[in-house]
């Protein structure tokens, strides 16, 4: 099934010093190439991102958000829909994040609830400075952001590109290296080779990780764990929590209670 084109928003006018945008992202939709000449970040309160630019691709997760500095040509995308947030930052408010290429942070769920605030309340008059004071909570948030490590690399176009599509859209797909290689039209060998050179991961460890993101995308949205366990192709529930405390260091109901308490604790007026 092809991709298709969202139609940028018309009418663009600079941030001062930032701008909220709100979108929900159909399934296998994306925002053509295209640059800005001012700082965004890229966020979706539910569903996953996939964003490639000049200096990669990746898939980020409700936990983390992407940094694209000004002028960079990107495209932004989801390949199962998601709640998309924009801010459009002024280039010179950036702070430590301007410095660099593109960088993946942690969503602190003090920075989730103002930007739904800030969405909330885009467009409303500020008689009392309301708006002002959250747009500057968020610019202090965004200054206080480090990078991480945490995403999940993309491939940018062809035959592996359908590959991660296929293997996220069915995480339990128990094809291997040999099956897909032959599907794709090279070899094993081949397939291995060129993943890692695109990816820097090993097809096995990146199928681990996308169970992850996957994982948390499917537990926050509602579904039970052993139903989780189960689209995510593990052989028991048993399983499934166990991979998912190695990664996250705890179990997925204490990983998700935790996380719903935070947000619902800092969303409390």
């Amino acid at each position: 099934m092809p991709w298709e084109t969202i139609d940028a928003p018309a009418g663009v006018t600079p941030p001062a010093p930032l701008k909220v945008r709100a979108q929900s992202i159909p399934a296998r939709h994306f925002f053509p190439e295209h640059s800005h000449q001012w700082h965004q970040m890229v966020y979706a309160i539910s569903g996953a991102l996939t964003v490639i630019s000049e200096a990669g691709s990746l898939v980020i997760s409700p936990e983390h958000a992407v940094w694209l500095p000004t002028g960079l040509r990107h495209r932004v995308g989801s390949l199962l829909g998601a709640e998309f947030r924009s801010l459009w930052i002024a280039d010179d408010t950036g702070g430590a994040l301007s410095a660099g290429g593109p960088r993946v942070f942690a969503v602190s769920p003090l920075l989730n609830a103002l930007i739904v605030e800030a969405t909330d309340i885009e467009g409303q008059a500020d008689d009392d400075g309301y708006a002002g004071r959250i747009t500057h909570l968020i610019l202090d948030q965004l200054r206080r952001a480090r990078p991480l490590p945490a995403a999940l690399p993309w491939p940018r176009d062809g035959a592996l590109a359908v590959l991660c599509e296929a293997l996220y859209t069915d995480p339990a797909n128990e094809r291997g290296p040999e099956e897909w290689g032959q599907a794709l039209g090279m070899s094993a060998r081949t397939l291995a080779r060129h993943f890692a050179a695109e990816t820097g991961m090993s097809l096995r460890s990146w199928r681990r990780r996308m169970r992850l993101f996957r994982a948390i995308e499917l537990l926050g949205g509602g579904m039970g764990v052993t139903r989780t366990a189960m689209e995510l192709g593990y052989g028991s529930t048993s399983a499934f929590v166990y991979a998912f405390r190695l990664e996250m260091g705890s179990s997925p109901q204490v990983y998700m209670r935790c996380r719903h308490d935070e947000l619902a604790g800092r969303a409390s007026p």
